[in-house]
């Protein structure tokens, strides 16, 4: 394996590690740690359309929405494709499932990730996606 091959495999696994962060604090509907995933910068639209710029306006959302979810207890998250924009910008594509009786479907958002000078891979431009069964 060369050192370039390797060092996008190091990549990969700690983009794995945000989006397995992600799940987490949806299961457990915990506001904090989902927000810590965030640049300050970011820009998330949810599911349904909404435009949220700016941690402050996530955090504003999630601590509304995130405590009283009803369908997040079981929900998976799995990296389907990693795209490097360049070696600190990932485009990662995600599926989401949510299992019954906790609702049921589908979701596949996009996160664009930047990685911080300190290492740490961070959601900065993110679209969640609900799939529509025809």
């Amino acid at each position: 394996m060369t050192d370039a091959i390797a060092a996008y495999d190091t990549e990969i696994e700690a983009i794995k590690q945000v989006v397995a962060a992600i799940e987490s604090s949806q299961r457990r509907r915990d506001p904090d740690e989902f927000l810590a995933l965030f640049h300050p910068d970011a820009i998330w639209t949810t599911g349904h359309g909404r435009v949220l710029i700016g941690r402050d306006a996530i955090a504003e959302f999630t601590r509304k929405v995130l405590p009283t979810a009803e369908d997040t207890g079981k929900v998976t998250y799995e990296v389907i494709h990693v795209h490097f924009i360049r070696k600190d910008v990932a485009a990662v594509k995600v599926r989401q499932h949510y299992p019954e009786p906790d609702g049921g479907g589908e979701g596949t958002p996009l996160y664009v990730m930047s990685k911080e000078d300190d290492g740490r891979w961070l959601l900065t431009a993110c679209q969640n996606t609900a799939v529509l069964v025809d």
